[in-house]
């Protein structure tokens, strides 16, 4: 089964986007149905009036919160964000049971915050959210035949949206195939990263564009996915090559204020490749910063003090 979990930016709730849900007992049975199925963010947004679909994430466990009685936690995993918020009446409504044929509101069914979808209302939203075309797509190697590069690409999108008649559990097959797909989701990362970051280098202020108008910067991992982390913009940092490769290699960390804090072990000041404030340059959005968890995993694993 799959589900709406509802998120609020502020909720009192223990979230953190793409790796815990935290709900109340009430919710319990449904959650526990799409245990190893998807869920869609659905909420509001920060000063922005309405409600939207805004990612997905696969719901790997329940376990009950130690802490808070009558209260659990659901583990998420393969968490990606949306190109774009999703209203959640565009096109005429995409949760049948909520915008009704008339189009007006389901307030009773609205309240819920875990709501049933059908493979055919996921298919739909997913294909509506994560649909854009990546502006700045990797170079073609002129060295790889052209048939095993086209063999190989992958899409950033998913393509026409369904047709009128068409069988859901035919059109959600191809997409969760795609989800899944470490390539797809890699270049879905960066793309996100790059637009949040506007092709600039957090760490050195760099933006460097090529004659073809690609953007040079790479799109960091603070928490690597294979060490527990997502694909959640806020788990990423736009970085040059070089500063990318001694983060990686705990070089270089962040502080939660956003100072780029050096480790001892470098064997040279690096400090006029960085910012001149010594202080990494996030986006404007809080939204789209680095999360505290995130940098504070970092500075625990990897860093070298």
């Amino acid at each position: 089964m799959k589900a709406v979990f509802y998120h609020k930016p502020d909720s009192r709730y223990d979230d953190v986007t793409g790796q815990r849900y935290h709900f109340p007992q009430s919710y319990l049975s449904r959650v526990e149905k799409v245990i190893g199925d998807w869920m869609v963010y659905y909420g509001p947004l920060k000063n922005t009036p309405g409600r939207y679909y805004s990612g997905i994430a696969r719901v790997l466990a329940v376990r009950p919160d130690m802490n808070e009685e009558k209260h659990f936690y659901a583990d998420l995993i393969d968490f990606i964000d949306f190109d774009r918020p999703v209203e959640y009446k565009e096109n005429g409504g995409f949760e049948k049971r909520l915008v009704q044929p008339d189009g007006t509101i389901n307030n009773g069914y609205k309240v819920q915050a875990v709501r049933e979808l059908s493979e055919q209302e996921f298919a739909s939203i997913v294909q509506s959210g994560l649909s854009h075309d990546d502006q700045w797509p990797d170079r073609v190697d002129p060295e790889i035949d052209d048939d095993d590069q086209r063999h190989e690409d992958i899409s950033p999108g998913f393509g026409e949206p369904p047709q009128p008649g068409f069988i859901a559990a035919d059109y959600e097959r191809p997409i969760v195939e795609q989800l899944l797909r470490r390539k797809w989701r890699d270049k879905k990362f960066k793309q996100h990263v790059r637009i949040a970051y506007d092709r600039t280098c957090a760490f050195t202020g760099l933006r460097l564009i090529n004659g073809k108008g690609r953007p040079e910067v790479e799109a960091a991992h603070i928490r690597p996915v294979g060490k527990g982390g997502n694909d959640w913009v806020r788990n990423g940092i736009a970085l040059s090559g070089t500063v990318h490769w001694m983060f990686d290699r705990g070089l270089l960390s962040l502080d939660d204020d956003f100072s780029i804090l050096r480790s001892r072990h470098l064997n040279s000041d690096v400090s006029h490749l960085l910012n001149k404030d010594l202080k990494a340059k996030v986006p404007h959005q809080p939204e789209l910063r680095p999360h505290p968890e995130y940098m504070g995993w970092h500075r625990e694993h990897v860093f070298k003090s």
